[in-house]
């Protein structure tokens, strides 16, 4: 009995032992726990204070970068001039001349009054009594020195202007050389430097003179390019009235063999035959020699081609060819990619006045006003049509649809759509 109570008591005094135990251990695990609770707040403190001052720090940054963009828009020209000439069309002469050459002749005569000028120290103007350490000779000198300089500055941006100009960035010229003398001017402000209003001019006459010759003579090839194909053609067409009269001509001496054969064999009525091919064959020799000597005779063909400008464009030309579907098939052979469909194509003793007709008709139509020799309209062959029987009379033939077999065949309008997409993709 007393054994068991002393067993208990030990048991007793063991569990209160392992109780104090664990919660000595439980205490430390606790305040382990509340240090590094501790830590992590002073962690996430300092990663605070760092985020904050990386924000501060990149804030600073975009204000910075954005003041910068702001200024360099200021300092920006657009230079959209292209897009603006292309809607109007035509472009407008400053000052317009006859050929190229008078424009090369008036820019030589600019270019000498600019070397006058600066000979004659008459290009920029500056203050005459600035002094550079109490010394009147210094301060000259400082005020040549900057003078040159700022003057070279200027210099290379109009020679650079000049360099680069095109018809259409004129207008961006013009600014940049205004900014560049604004520029210049601010700079020399303490010396009460500019560059003088006379010599600013000359060279904002030579940029317009310098765009009028651009165009001029872009024009002049333009006009010597389409002297030397319509030479060509006329050549191809004596090349073929040639070849066709030599043809004939053996022809003739064929038949003309052929009747003293049957004259001699007292054949008559063969004889009547062949007279009567022999006047046929005569016929057509003078119709060749007529052609040949009547320049403006010829075909007029209308022609278009759905599958490379759409259903809206038509082109009108002529050919002095004894066979105009040469030239039509010419056209269309690698420059487009399905051939052209024919919708009129007659013959005229006046196919010049004809197609000169058509073309002032439809001038408010032209696709390319610069180059008149690009003959395409956007018009539809049902306009011009109705154009042609006012100008040639009664049509023998007029096709207003247009076959089109290969750009059916290739998909038709689902091609048209499918090269869009391919060019917004590739504008993108």
């Amino acid at each position: 009995m007393f054994g068991n109570k002393q067993r208990v008591v030990d048991l007793t005094a063991e569990n209160a032992t392992l109780t104090a135990k664990l919660e000595e251990l439980g205490a430390m695990e606790h305040l382990e726990l509340e240090r590094r609770l501790s830590d992590l707040r002073d962690e996430m403190a300092t990663t605070s204070e760092k985020l904050e001052a990386e924000r501060n720090s990149l804030t600073s940054e975009i204000a910075a970068e954005a003041l910068r963009l702001r200024e360099v828009k200021q300092e920006v020209v657009e230079t959209d001039d292209a897009v603006i000439l292309q809607e109007v069309g035509v472009y407008q002469y400053r000052h317009p001349l006859d050929s190229a050459a008078q424009y090369k002749g008036e820019l030589d005569t600019i270019k000498s009054q600019l070397k006058t000028m600066v000979r004659n120290k008459s290009a920029v103007t500056a203050i005459t009594n600035f002094t550079f350490n109490n010394s009147a000779a210094k301060g000259r000198s400082f005020v040549n020195d900057f003078s040159k300089l700022m003057l070279r500055a200027y210099n290379a941006e109009a020679e650079n202007c000049v360099r680069v100009l095109k018809a259409g960035t004129l207008t961006s010229a013009e600014k940049r050389l205004r900014k560049t003398a604004d520029v210049i001017e601010r700079f020399g402000r303490m010396i009460d430097m500019r560059v003088t209003s006379e010599y600013q001019r000359l060279r904002l006459r030579e940029l317009e003179l310098t765009a009028d010759y651009l165009v001029k003579l872009q024009e002049e090839k333009e006009a010597a390019r389409a002297e030397r194909d319509r030479l060509r053609e006329e050549e191809k067409a004596r090349a073929e009235y040639r070849r066709e009269q030599e043809r004939l001509l053996k022809e003739r001496l064929h038949y003309q063999n052929a009747l003293v054969a049957l004259r001699a064999k007292g054949d008559l009525e063969g004889a009547s035959e062949i007279e009567g091919k022999i006047a046929d064959v005569d016929h057509a020799i003078e119709g060749i020699k007529d052609r040949e000597a009547h320049i403006r005779a010829g075909y007029v063909y209308v022609i278009s081609n759905i599958g490379a400008f759409g259903e809206q464009m038509v082109k009108i030309g002529m050919t002095r060819r004894l066979n105009p579907l040469d030239r039509v098939t010419e056209l269309g052979d690698a420059s487009v990619p399905f051939r052209y469909d024919i919708h009129a194509l007659f013959f005229s003793q006046d196919a010049v006045g004809i197609e000169t007709s058509l073309h002032q008709a439809l001038e408010s139509k032209r696709v390319n006003k610069v180059n008149l020799r690009r003959e395409f309209f956007y018009a539809t062959p049902a306009e011009v049509r109705e154009l042609l029987l006012k100008e040639a009379g009664n049509l023998l033939e007029f096709v207003e649809e247009p076959e089109a077999p290969e750009f059916w065949q290739s998909g038709g309008v689902a091609s048209q759509s499918q090269a869009r997409t391919v060019d917004r993709q590739s504008r993108d």
